[in-house]
């Protein structure tokens, strides 16, 4: 049995908000994937629960007419992981979410709760934030958009108020357009894992294909937030794929970016070999899926 003192199932954001405003000692539920766990603990114990879960507006991906990818908080990670848009337009937060959980984890959990959970370990997130992605929450005082580098505020923390139910993802066009990427999860297993790293690559390359134009490269677990390693991006734009010192220079001004830490998942030390292993590789990936070619890197 679940300590909880109600289950509310809300008809829609609006009313979703009102039952939070009504009770202090509230918060959201959708997929449950994370909150039951910490009610199950203990952690969360006397809690009301607000759900979201059957919400529909919540739900779904879709593309405006200037070529904005809107994703719904709503939707879960199975879902995402077969949206045609998702598959056409940005393949490597198909790939990112499909490493979560297992099928029943990714059948069940949403983006949205996987994000405004606040955990640099989330999978979707060190995507997100490559994609440069925003937030649209509404709360009582009515809705706003929040960049999602602004989103993060420490480890398992947010900018979301209690009271404020997050709608929906958007990626601007210029943010994916002639951008591949690629994700690399490294854990101790294959399944049922949470990272020990997460690093995410998109790369958009010359109309030669033999330099880079520009490069976002964020992590997970490298720092206590989901966060972007940028004097790695601007050493690397401009650079000729040709350049041997590329991978190795671009490597160490990843980890220079990045504030890794001891946990009983992994040391530091390791985790700063990862760092600079996981940008490598992820940036050669998404390179060689931009149609260039690194030959002097097996």
């Amino acid at each position: 049995m679940f300590d909880i003192s109600f289950l509310y199932e809300a008809k829609d954001v609006k009313d979703a908000i009102k039952k939070l405003v009504e009770n202090e000692n509230s918060e959201i539920v959708s997929g449950g994937t994370d909150v039951l766990i910490r009610v199950r603990e203990g952690k969360d114990a006397g809690m009301g629960l607000v759900s979201i879960h059957n919400i529909s507006e919540l739900k779904g991906v879709s593309i405006e007419n200037d070529g904005t990818i809107v994703i719904g908080a709503g939707t879960s990670f199975h879902d995402i992981t077969n949206d045609d848009i998702i598959k056409k337009y940005i393949p490597s937060l198909a790939e990112a979410v499909d490493t979560i959980g297992g099928p029943q984890i990714r059948e069940t959990g949403t983006i949205g709760g996987n994000i405004c959970n606040g955990a640099t370990s989330a999978d979707s997130a060190s995507t997100m934030v490559a994609l440069d992605a925003c937030i649209v929450l509404e709360g009582p005082e009515g809705e706003r958009i929040v960049d999602i580098k602004d989103f993060y505020t420490g480890p398992g923390k947010t900018v979301r108020d209690r009271c404020e139910v997050c709608k929906c993802f958007k990626i601007k066009k210029e943010n994916y357009e002639n951008y591949f990427g690629y994700y690399f999860k490294y854990g101790k297993r294959k399944s049922l894992e949470i990272a020990t790293l997460g690093c995410s690559v998109l790369v958009k390359l010359n109309a030669t294909k033999d330099a880079i134009d520009d490069v976002k490269i964020a992590y997970g677990v490298a720092a206590p937030t989901p966060s972007r390693a940028v004097s790695a991006e601007e050493y690397v734009r401009g650079k000729k794929l040709v350049d041997k010192n590329l991978l190795d220079t671009f490597a160490d001004k990843a980890l220079s970016d990045m504030k890794p830490r001891n946990s009983w998942r992994a040391s530091k030390e390791f985790r700063e070999q990862l760092i600079k292993e996981m940008a490598k590789r992820s940036l050669v990936n998404s390179i060689r899926r931009a149609g260039g070619k690194i030959e002097y890197y097996v």
